[in-house]
């Protein structure tokens, strides 16, 4: 792990990290995960990026995951066929599309993402955001890179709690930073997209991260970030 920093503070550095976590509140190994990543945006509030993909695999135990789809596991099973993996678990982090690993292991987060702030972007994005009338927000994009990209779009909720009552974590309260809502997949270069926020949640409680993707190997190439307003 690196050198411990002031709390709020980390070096500025010319790259970024994307950490994808695979997790889900039915899943009594994921709170430790949940911890790490929280702590890791805090020691890294610029360039470093963290996602919460909550799957659907565990909601079979007593406890349905109210953020969870079967499309984020399916994220995670593409994501397996690059790395070779057998089988997909819960918590699985993964850095830049590039690393892959259990994402209660802090020291190796640390490391990774460390080392990944020191590369730079290979892409560039253009994103603006607005939010709309009806409860829903305008997305316009415009990135440059390979022919063999796309670029990817969530939608994030910046704060999330629940009183787990049945499962494997039946009586704790678990708590989440930047949960995925939804997530678009756009194939041309530029272009416009809108996506709906969820009921009893206003556009204050969100944010839209976007990023260039190789199809192929998963690798993530650029990062954009904005506030909803």
């Amino acid at each position: 792990m690196p050198e411990k920093m002031k709390a709020g503070y980390a070096p500025q550095k010319p790259g970024f990290a994307i950490v994808e976590l695979f997790t889900s509140e039915g899943c009594s190994s994921c709170p430790p995960a949940d911890e790490a990543l929280a702590a890791l945006a805090k020691d890294y509030p610029a360039n470093v990026y963290v996602l919460g993909f909550h799957v659907d695999y565990w909601n079979y135990l007593g406890w349905k995951d109210e953020f969870s789809t079967a499309s984020y596991t399916n994220r995670q099973q593409q994501y397996a066929g690059v790395f070779n993996l057998s089988s997909i678990y819960t918590p699985q982090v993964i850095v830049n599309g590039k690393t892959q690993f259990t994402g209660s292991d802090k020291s190796r987060l640390y490391s990774t993402v460390a080392k990944e702030l020191n590369a730079g972007n290979a892409a560039t994005i253009e994103l603006a955001v607005q939010a709309g009338s009806a409860n829903d927000v305008k997305i316009n994009y415009k990135f440059e890179a390979g022919n063999n990209t796309v670029l990817c779009i969530a939608l994030l909720q910046l704060e999330a709690s629940s009183v787990v009552k049945r499962g494997e974590n039946k009586g704790l309260v678990l708590h989440h930073i930047n949960v995925v809502r939804d997530f678009k997949t756009m194939p041309g270069n530029n272009g416009s997209t809108r996506i709906s926020l969820p009921a009893g949640l206003s556009a204050k409680d969100f944010a839209i991260l976007a990023f260039v993707q190789d199809k192929n190997d998963m690798h993530i190439l650029a990062v954009a970030e904005a506030a909803v307003k």
